[in-house]
């Protein structure tokens, strides 16, 4: 195994060097594998998300002025250094746009044309590679939706609500950003998912030698704190842990209807690059 996927199971696990490097070889080297199961042999109740991502880039939001509809968007470029230039910003800035207006999802069909000439022509300027990488729209549906960009521009939220305002939208779309719900409501939840987390609470609880009727308690119990602790509606609300999303809004006469969130780079494992093994065979050459 090579020691930076080690390195990246020890971080996320917090577990030592030898049991990393075991799991990693029971799992062929697949590493979400390998956290699966460790969680069942250790008891570990979770594992951090993977922090290596491929691309750099933002993410940017355009709300319509009345809340009706709104669009979110990633463009992404090799670095951090050409995410903060203003030609690479501008770019930005006229994807945002056009989507927005022509209310396009279709990253394709939006670049054709004007965008993908003025994609590569700041390609040969800047000397990266830069991408549109994805789009969403979300329309209110008797409600509006409201936007939040983290300040890097590195997470982008969209919320939509049924009832309430885009001051209301924009709290929910604020705590969005901060914690990462996967879904809307416990309902929500996938199927396969659930069945992960049983399978896992399972031999968990198993290894504790308590009888058969407690076990199936105490798994329940795990399921039902796993839907709160990932269902938005059930998660203390970040401005004020005292009152839950759900009941924030609810209290304003409005729901939660769906939200989208975007982090720059999720999803995409960046390539690990020795700089002093690729030195030194720049030198040898």
């Amino acid at each position: 195994m090579s020691a930076a996927l080690v390195k990246e199971l020890r971080e996320r696990t917090g577990l030592g060097l030898l049991e990393c490097k075991k799991a990693l070889a029971a799992a062929d080297g697949d590493i979400e594998k390998a956290i699966e199961e460790l969680r069942k042999s250790s008891g570990m109740k979770a594992a951090k998300k993977a922090g290596r991502t491929a691309a750099d880039g933002v993410v940017s939001t355009r709300i319509a002025e009345d809340g009706s509809y709104g669009v979110i968007v990633e463009v992404n470029s090799e670095t951090d250094f050409v995410a903060r230039d203003e030609n690479f910003l501008g770019f930005v800035a006229r994807v945002v746009n056009a989507a927005f207006e022509q209310r396009e999802t279709d990253v394709a069909a939006l670049m054709a044309g004007e965008l993908e000439a003025a994609r590569e022509s700041l390609v040969q300027k800047i000397g990266e590679n830069i991408s549109v990488r994805r789009i969403s729209l979300v329309t209110a549906d008797a409600g509006v939706v409201g936007a939040y960009v983290h300040g890097n521009n590195r997470i982008a939220v969209l919320v939509e609500l049924k009832g309430g305002d885009q001051d209301l939208a924009k709290d929910v779309a604020m705590h969005v950003a901060a914690v990462n719900p996967q879904v809307v409501s416990a309902e929500d939840m996938p199927a396969e998912l659930i069945e992960k987390e049983r399978e896992i609470y399972t031999v968990q609880a198993q290894d504790s030698g308590k009888p058969a009727e407690i076990i199936e308690k105490m798994i329940g119990g795990r399921i039902k704190k796993f839907l709160a602790e990932n269902s938005l509606v059930e998660q203390a609300f970040v401005k004020d842990p005292d009152v839950t999303v759900g009941k924030l809004v609810s209290a304003a006469g409005a729901s939660v209807a769906s939200f989208i969130r975007f982090e720059v780079g999720e999803g995409i494992e960046r390539e690990q690059v020795d700089f002093a093994a690729e030195v030194a065979a720049q030198l040898k050459g």
